[in-house]
């Protein structure tokens, strides 16, 4: 690229305000609940932090980037009752067939489940009351009404002369990954909200337990983040689902660092955990067990910084509009790097514990795992590369990411 082609950062499906307002809105209702104390009606009081820090998220994000106004028509409104029955159709039974899927796997059977179930309960009434309303008044107002929910239906109808099927496939598979993500992070969130309502803050008088404290707040922040992200998937706010990861090694790679599937390869494949952690490694020498401490802590933050940059798109294998500000501002991957190198300092596998062969085995074993992170990495662009926005992205970080600049830098000096 030559220099004086100098190249813009693309706009941001979110902004900075909408971060600060959506964790804002998190805190807020967190420390209410904090003082109110539910810890008989966990599942509901989760429910209130989601709807907050929705509020917090789509209030900046409708007040001043209008983000409503983007799939609506600016011609008059034009009702076509087939159209909206025909996408109901659709709609009803994508739902049905994740609901056969979640009675037919014995994964879904067990008590991990219970709180999720209680959440479809507590929406089922909402939704029933809800969802026709909003799929005619939506369809009425949209700039192409004739979407992927509604090639969806016909195909369901048996109309498949003229259906797009690649649009169908879009929302079915979309679906399938809000139906198997979504009951993951919601029980992650309900437990770590249980938690936290546990935890008496005025005994966190040390660094050992200000980091543990901190360590799972953070991650408690992302899985409730994330949660209310898989929840608010609508058109009418802009956090639709554009596209699915469209190919089979994109799908194995982030469905593997996931439960159920972790389990098998974690314990039988990738155990790399020497069982000599960094604690324990540096547990006698105060200043560097703060100083190693602070850097894992401040990894993890940027690791969660990136997933509430999001806003309500945060989504695993899709896209949901294009994030440049936060982290994303230098780097493409920041989530993935930070997280990877966290695990580095937190198991410390290369220090050896027997022998040298059972370290190089296990730095061997979470190499492999960091392989699996960059093959997610390599696949999502590939898949976002689609998108021209993104293409303008990555060309703007190569010239101004923060690997960039470093190699410019060391150019400089040579």
């Amino acid at each position: 690229m030559p220099p004086s082609h100098v190249l813009t950062r693309p706009a941001s499906a979110t902004s900075t305000l909408t971060t600060l307002s959506g964790l804002s809105a998190f805190l807020f209702a967190l420390a209410a609940l904090k003082i109110w104390q539910p810890f008989d009606q966990v599942v509901f009081a989760m429910l209130v932090l989601m709807a907050s820090t929705a509020v917090g998220v789509f209030v900046p994000d409708i007040w001043i980037n209008r983000i409503h106004r983007l799939a609506l028509s600016s011609v008059a409104v034009s009702y076509s009752w087939s159209r909206g029955a025909t996408k109901l159709v659709g709609l009803c039974s994508v739902i049905t067939l994740i609901g056969v899927a979640y009675a037919l796997f014995p994964e879904y059977h067990g008590s991990f489940y219970e709180p999720f179930w209680q959440l479809l309960v507590l929406l089922s009434v909402p939704w029933l009351l809800l969802a026709g309303p909003y799929v005619f008044w939506l369809d009425a107002r949209l700039a192409e009404p004739e979407d992927g929910l509604w090639h969806l239906g016909r195909i369901c109808l048996g109309q498949w002369q003229g259906a797009d099927h690649g649009q169908a496939r879009i929302v079915l598979m979309g679906w399938i990954v809000k139906g198997f993500f979504l009951p993951l992070m919601f029980i992650y969130a309900c437990n770590d909200l249980q938690h936290f309502l546990t935890v008496d803050l005025r005994a966190i008088d040390s660094f050992k337990l200000l980091f543990d404290f901190m360590f799972f707040f953070m991650f408690f922040v992302d899985v409730g983040t994330v949660s209310m992200g898989y929840v608010c998937t609508l058109r009418l706010l802009d956090t639709h689902i554009r596209s699915v990861e469209p190919t089979m090694l994109g799908w194995l790679v982030a469905l593997i660092c996931y439960q159920p599937f972790w389990s098998l390869l974690g314990r039988q494949y990738l155990a790399y955990d020497t069982g000599y952690p960094w604690g324990v490694w540096l547990q006698d020498s105060p200043l560097l067990y703060v100083l190693w401490g602070s850097s894992i802590l401040c990894l993890v933050f940027v690791y969660v910084w990136a997933t509430v940059s999001f806003g309500a798109r945060f989504s695993n294998l899709t896209h949901r509009g294009i994030i440049t500000h936060g982290p994303y501002r230098w780097g493409k991957h920041p989530a993935y790097l930070t997280k990877n190198i966290s695990w580095w300092l937190i198991a410390v596998p290369f220090l050896p514990q027997g022998s040298g062969w059972h370290a190089l085995s296990c730095c061997l074993l979470l190499l492999i795992l960091n392989g699996i992170y960059w093959l997610r990495a390599r696949t999502e662009e590939a898949h976002l590369m689609q998108d021209p926005q993104y293409r303008e992205y990555a060309a703007w970080i190569a010239q101004h990411g923060l690997f960039a600049r470093w190699r410019q830098r060391r150019k400089c000096k040579h």
